[in-house]
């Protein structure tokens, strides 16, 4: 793959990238765990309703996989860019 030597358009995706991951992790924290809490009470997952779920266990679950998806597309970025380490 031919790499680009444009900073600005791997900043532009590193950002996008960060973006993205973080309106996921404050859905899966704020949104489920507190705002759409009453919409979540019904379903049940592991003893206890899904948004008691998310606000324990779920939204640390979310942000270890985001943590690695991050890890794993920044390795993918570093190489079309050309700036990953050998």
């Amino acid at each position: 793959m031919k790499a680009h030597n444009d900073p600005s358009g791997y900043w532009r995706a590193n950002i996008r990238l960060i973006t993205g991951s973080l309106i996921i992790w404050a859905l899966c924290s704020y949104g489920f765990a507190i705002l759409l809490r009453p919409l979540l009470a019904g379903i049940k997952i592991g003893g206890t309703d899904l948004g008691f779920w998310f606000a324990q266990q779920g939204s640390i679950v979310v942000f270890i996989i985001l943590i690695f998806f991050y890890a794993w597309r920044m390795n993918k970025l570093d190489k079309q860019y050309g700036v990953d380490e050998e």
